[in-house]
């Protein structure tokens, strides 16, 4: 597909269903009908005929804003072209004024109508105030989806232990951690084994429990001692309100330095008179418990059991510290699934569907065992007025939906044309959604009575103005409130981080996240001055202009614009799952950047990450950056090209890696059908990969192409090497089916070499069309050949 602006039409095949003017594949009919409209109060006929009247109001504008994409960038390659022929120099910034004037003359830059400032109303706390980690993940995996969600609490102790934050020692039960979502919940992760266990490393327990004496100490410090030093600890009243006691080793009683953190407590702790206390240092009945402690809006439990192994081997008898991680959770439609047809389309919205309305479930066997996972029950404490009280046990879900770039084939006009994906998506969204909104959902996602629907890929504010117009109209046909669908605008594209004062303008009343996607954003800034010279080396972007414009303005236009207390200000992923060290080390820039939120790849992360902002005092580093200059769009928009021309060994080691890391991720994607993975580099490093770092990958190695750089047979003979060094790396998945055997035949080789030859052509560089072709492809072959 080398043009946005066309939309896709086929035959349409004989087994769809007539839905009025529709024509649906049977699987999503039948999702539709027995779980999206189920106990909606609206019939499946309602929801298509909503369907088919938005297909009619909008595509037309929808394929005028794509014809718009295609028509600027020609116009783009055009100017680039005829400059070179002059022989200017673009990488030069004495001509960036001269690329800023040619923008607004086309149109690629919208006129500044000044200050904007957000008014949207009815927004979850979660997303508004408080500062926390956020999750991604992919909708298509149920137990997945499970974890995620649940991941609002976690094990401190866990992610400690099952990752290289503590240094490894001579013998330890996972060898140094994990990643992802598959091993990521309360039953599942890397607890702490009895000491009596051979698999337990005592010195590696103790090393954990010191990091969290330490970061107690930090955190809530004592009047006197330190936490390292308790040996018990207990509510005491102090007339009609509690304060957290604590007795140390030398037999006195010491306080917090700041009592209002201690905010509650369950169980059986303590002795109930202070003066009792160091006669009681070793009590009959074992002290086990949970004190709640509340530091810069974020929660942590201290679960106290004397009963338990590692609750012994600790001195106040605390076992773990549960951390409360990520209040939001990313339910992704897009770049980490591979969703190409209604089958699996019909399972995402099977799952968002469940999460809703509180009845998604999973199972899966350990040790032998079949068990369920289900979603998490709020959390019920005695607060320190020794009133009942609960705080909320999941993450607020967000689903992201899917661009306007992309359609479908599950519903069809009569005629054979394609609908927007997206339109399907947003209305499935708010189905899912209204027994939440209505309160008659198993547990609640949205207090606020909103729904949070994160829009990617969007270029500027017209396309902001249309995802509103769609979101308008859905509340219209679902009997909501305005507004009441919210949206996440992914600043993600050059032009819609170059307007995007303009775009927050287009969506003020609903508008509750910007979030600056480095990843798709780099793609797009190689993709748009694709033709103005070859582009920096991949590890070298992070260190361009552009970005740390793109960065610094993205806080900057979201604080001036009133997003402080409002909505959220992300930052993105870490994309080392198995890396805790380092993330804990400098993840923490994120939020002294001006972050109220940035990415996780597992539920262990989002619990190390939420140490950060114990750290980091989120609102008022905010009041701080917003008093310094904003950011110069100027440097937004200086080309990230090559100064000279690199030597030949950068130039194949730069081949060899992005080669590695193309194939390493589309053999999974298109044979196995994994949207988001973690792809051992050349180094066996994992780091984690999705559409968007291959649109990286896939438009450097394009543009390198273009500008004769790499040669197409030193492509392709790079691509065959690579190609038998992922093979080996994967070898010992018993699903995984080779590449170097027979790449010529190979679906999946030849769709990661198609991605570069034809990157140059990619609509906006985007991926999704030839791994879809790809995916759809390898899905025929295999059921062809399982009923051979």
């Amino acid at each position: 597909m080398s043009s946005l602006s066309s939309t896709p039409q086929g035959p349409v095949p004989a087994n769809y269903i007539i839905v009025g003017d529709l024509r649906v594949h049977p699987l999503l009919h039948k999702a539709v009908e027995e779980t999206v409209c189920e106990g909606t109060g609206f019939s499946p006929a309602y929801f298509w005929s909503c369907l088919g009247q938005i297909r009619q109001e909008l595509q037309p504008e929808l394929e005028r804003c794509l014809a718009k994409r295609d028509e600027l960038q020609t116009k783009i390659d055009a100017w680039y072209a005829d400059k070179k022929k002059q022989g200017l120099d673009l990488a030069e910034p004495d001509h960036r004024e001269l690329g800023i004037d040619f923008l607004k003359q086309i149109g690629y830059l919208v006129e500044d109508r000044g200050p904007v400032t957000i008014s949207t109303q009815f927004v979850d706390s979660e997303l508004s105030v408080l500062a926390a980690p956020q999750l991604v993940v992919p909708s298509d995996n149920a137990r997945y989806v499970l974890n995620a969600v649940n991941a609002r609490w976690g094990s401190l102790y866990d992610a400690l232990y099952g990752f290289d934050v503590i240094p490894k020692t001579a013998v330890q039960a996972r060898g140094g951690g994990g990643s992802g979502f598959a091993m990521e919940d309360s039953s599942e992760a890397a607890t702490p084994a009895p000491p009596q266990n051979t698999g337990y490393n005592p010195l590696r327990g103790e090393a954990v429990i010191e990091f969290a004496n330490g970061l107690l100490d930090e955190i809530a410090p004592l009047v006197s001692g330190a936490w390292a030093e308790v040996c018990r600890l207990w509510p005491k009243y102090v007339g009609t309100e509690q304060r957290l006691e604590l007795l140390t080793k030398s037999g006195t009683t010491t306080s917090l330095r700041t009592p209002s953190l201690f905010v509650g407590s369950t169980g059986n702790l303590g002795p109930p008179d202070a003066d009792m206390a160091p006669k009681a240092s070793s009590p009959s009945v074992p002290d086990v418990g949970r004190i709640f402690l509340k530091h810069n809006g974020l929660h942590l439990i201290l679960e106290i059991d004397r009963n338990d192994p590692i609750g012994q081997s600790a001195l106040s008898g605390i076992k773990d510290i549960t951390v409360e991680a990520a209040l939001s959770t990313i339910l992704d439609m897009e770049d980490s699934v591979s969703a190409v047809d209604a089958a699996d389309k019909s399972r995402v919205y099977n799952n968002i569907c469940g999460i809703f309305r509180g009845t998604l479930e999973a199972p899966f066997v350990k040790d032998g065992k079949a068990m369920t996972r289900n979603l998490n029950a709020d959390v019920a404490f005695r607060d320190a007025h020794g009133k009942a009280n609960t705080l909320p046990g999941r993450a607020v879900a967000l689903v992201r939906n899917v661009g306007h770039h992309m359609f479908t084939d599950m519903v069809l006009t009569s005629d054979g044309k394609q609908l927007p994906e997206g339109f399907v998506d947003c209305l499935v969204t708010a189905a899912a959604a209204l027994p939440d909104l209505r309160g008659t959902a198993r547990v609640m996602n949205s207090r606020a009575g909103s729904l949070y629907i994160v829009k990617p890929k969007q270029h500027g504010p017209e396309e902001i103005a249309l995802t509103g117009r769609l979101f308008g109209r859905v509340e219209e046909f679902f009997g909501l409130k305005r507004n009441t669908i919210k949206m996440g605008i992914m600043d993600e594209e050059r032009r819609t981080s170059a307007n995007l004062r303009e775009c927050i303008r287009a969506a003020a009343e609903r508008v509750f996240f910007i979030n600056t996607g480095f990843l798709d954003r780099t793609g797009d800034e190689i993709h748009t001055c694709m033709a103005a010279g070859p582009v920096v080396m991949k590890a070298d972007m992070k260190k361009q202009t552009w970005i740390q414009s793109y960065e610094a303005g993205n806080v900057d236009i979201g604080l001036h614009s009133g997003f402080q207390g409002k909505g959220q200000i992300g930052k993105g992923m870490w994309a080392k799952p198995d890396s805790m060290k380092a993330m804990l080390e400098g993840k923490i820039s994120e939020l002294m950047a001006g972050a109220s939120t940035a990415w996780v790849p597992s539920p262990s992360a989002a619990a190390l990450h939420s140490i950060h902002y114990h750290r980091v005092n989120v609102q008022e580093r905010q009041m701080q950056l917003a008093m310094r200059p904003a950011a110069k769009m100027e440097l937004l928009l200086e080309p990230p090209l090559l100064s000279s021309r690199p030597s030949q060994q950068e130039i194949e080691h730069e081949l060899r890696e992005n080669a590695q890391s193309i194939l390493g991720y589309v053999v999974r994607w298109v044979d196995l059908g994994v949207g988001c993975s973690k792809v051992p580099d050349l180094s066996n490093v994992g780091l984690m990969e999705d559409r968007a770092t291959l649109r990286i990958s896939s438009q450097l190695m394009a543009n390198w192409l273009h500008h004769g750089l790499i040669t197409e047979a030193e492509l392709r003979k790079t691509f065959l090497e690579m190609a038998k060094v992922v093979d080996q790396q994967n070898s010992r998945d018993a699903n995984y089916k080779a590449m170097s055997a027979d790449p010529e035949n190979n679906i999946a080789f030849k769709a990661a070499l198609k991605l570069v030859l034809d990157g140059q052509k990619a609509p906006n560089g985007y991926t999704e069309y030839t791994l879809h072709e790809a995916r759809r492809a390898a899905k025929a072959q295999q059921g062809r050949l399982s009923r051979l």
